[in-house]
């Protein structure tokens, strides 16, 4: 594939690396390893599937990217900052202007518009007023939801939603998008409509998708598969 997207993965620039990671959760006195002593480099540029059977260590590993929770042992760095040396603060921080995230359940606040629920990530992260309202304007076109901007997400049907997810994920133009079973909820026809919508982020913007699934038939649309079995990766291959 001579696009931008494999260029800039076979070039080697590294956003995000985990070196010998393990995740451990205490129950009473027993240990239960969720991840097993991961080494793994996410590329800037690629799309990436994490996939694996339910309690693969799917979800942890996701977390774990998303700088939503720190390993037990081993080191994450993003952007070559060791997340479990920084602040929470500092790491709200980074995580807010570097990685963007859909959900499987969208997760969008029922109460106030689309707009406004894309809206949101700029506003925490203190954007200038009139840039916010032009970013959101935007990425609501971007995305197909002009006529829909002031719509709640009761008045939108589950394919307009994740499409929502998907521009409140890109508002902040964030380095990596991590998709977290993006299309579970949705029909397959609706399901393959977002996931050529994320297909062609990575494809003509170059952005980097990490996508974390249980479905097969969706990791063909990555690039590079990681899978995972009993926390411990057993295969990473590459779809060129």
């Amino acid at each position: 594939m001579a696009t931008k997207k494999t260029t800039a993965a076979q070039a080697g620039t590294v956003l995000l690396r985990f070196e010998n990671v393990w995740k451990i959760y205490k129950m009473g006195e027993v240990e239960a390893p969720a991840l097993k002593n991961i080494t793994v480099k996410i590329l800037k540029g690629d799309f990436v599937a994490i996939i694996g059977a339910s309690g693969s260590g799917k979800s942890t590993m996701m977390n774990l990217i998303g700088c939503l929770d720190t390993p037990t042992k081993g080191k994450i760095f993003l952007k070559n900052q060791d997340i479990s040396s920084l602040s929470e603060s500092d790491l709200a921080s980074l995580r807010g202007r570097t990685i963007g995230f859909i959900f499987q359940q969208y997760n969008l606040i029922p109460s106030i518009t689309t707009f406004d629920n894309v809206l949101f990530p700029l506003e925490f992260l203190e954007y200038d007023d009139e840039e916010a309202q032009k970013r959101t304007r935007d990425i609501l076109l971007k995305v197909g939801l002009g006529d829909k901007m002031y719509n709640r997400p009761t008045q939108l049907s589950g394919g307009q939603q994740q499409r929502v997810s998907i521009a409140r994920s890109l508002v902040t133009n964030p380095e990596i998008i991590l998709a977290d079973e993006p299309t579970g909820a949705l029909d397959s026809v609706t399901g393959r409509e977002v996931l050529e919508m994320l297909h062609k982020l990575w494809k003509e913007e170059g952005k980097t998708i990490v996508m974390v699934t249980h479905d097969l038939n969706l990791a063909k649309y990555a690039h590079t598969t990681i899978e995972l079995k009993d926390g411990e990766i057993q295969r990473i291959s590459t779809n060129d």
